[in-house]
């Protein structure tokens, strides 16, 4: 279940909606990722040591302590650091940030694939969280549900050397708020089940199938493990929703709480 649009008109411009979808677009075609590599080896390693440079760690959040330092410490982590990870044993990354790296992390994406769907869910239902919070709450409220995101993946797994990267536990923020304000808001959705095909559902169940997948996922990665960090995005919704009771919406009568379906 995809969503694809959504019938919810705003009463106003979305521009930090915008300028936040501009700036993952930017950092992520500055990525090494475009730069190529002479091998597949080549070219894993290079990106591998950008993103731990760059983006916050589980383990460093936790512990506060770069990943080059406690390996160098003979610290073990729960995940491997081999084959494109290699080379990061040596990898001290002196000048990082660890705290600043938290930051850093919302605006990085691994692919195309990853940052198209972000942007789009960005854009869907970002516009109207943004326009019933304001400019300066709604960017607020998208950096702390952000936060809480990878928090979240980070206490779930607290000594993962794996790096977090995407927009996604911020956006899972935005979809929480909008579960709580807009409910029966409807969404233009692509369906895939042994078909595709595409219908309007109200947002409570676009939102609510969507949630259930994280969570759901996030447990059975406790013990499995995975490649998608559903944890932050459980994090994040949540902290969206619990968010809502600071940075309250306001209300007036040019934008519906929620459209009939």
């Amino acid at each position: 279940m995809i969503a694809i649009r959504d019938q919810n008109p705003t009463s106003s411009r979305a521009v930090v909606t915008l300028l936040l979808l501009a700036i993952n677009v930017v950092v992520f075609l500055t990525e090494p990722i475009f730069a190529g590599g002479r091998n597949e080896q080549e070219e894993a390693i290079r990106q591998a040591r950008y993103f731990t440079c760059n983006a916050a760690v589980p383990y460093e959040v936790t512990h506060g302590q770069r990943i080059g330092d406690a390996v160098q410490k003979g610290v073990e982590f729960e995940t491997r650091l081999d084959n494109a990870y290699a080379a990061l044993e040596a990898l001290s990354c002196p000048k990082k940030n660890v705290w600043m790296s938290i930051l850093k992390s919302m605006f990085l994406h691994g692919s195309i694939l990853h940052i198209g769907g972000n942007m789009l869910f960005l854009w869907i239902f970002g516009n109207n969280v943004e326009d019933k919070l304001g400019k300066v709450r709604f960017t607020a409220f998208y950096l702390l549900a952000g936060l809480a995101a990878t928090y979240a993946q980070s206490y779930v797994f607290p000594n993962s050397a794996t790096p977090l990267i995407g927009a996604s536990g911020a956006i899972a923020g935005i979809l929480g708020a909008y579960l709580l304000m807009f409910p029966r808001a409807r969404i233009v959705t692509l369906i895939f089940f042994f078909f595709i095909t595409w219908t309007v559902v109200p947002a409570w169940l676009m939102i609510g199938v969507w949630f259930l997948m994280q969570l759901l996922s996030g447990v059975g990665s406790i013990s499995g493990g995975t490649g998608v960090a559903y944890m932050a995005h459980v994090g994040g919704f949540l902290a969206g929703m619990l968010l809502l009771l600071v940075f309250r919406p306001r209300r007036d009568d040019s934008t519906p709480a929620a459209l009939p379906y």
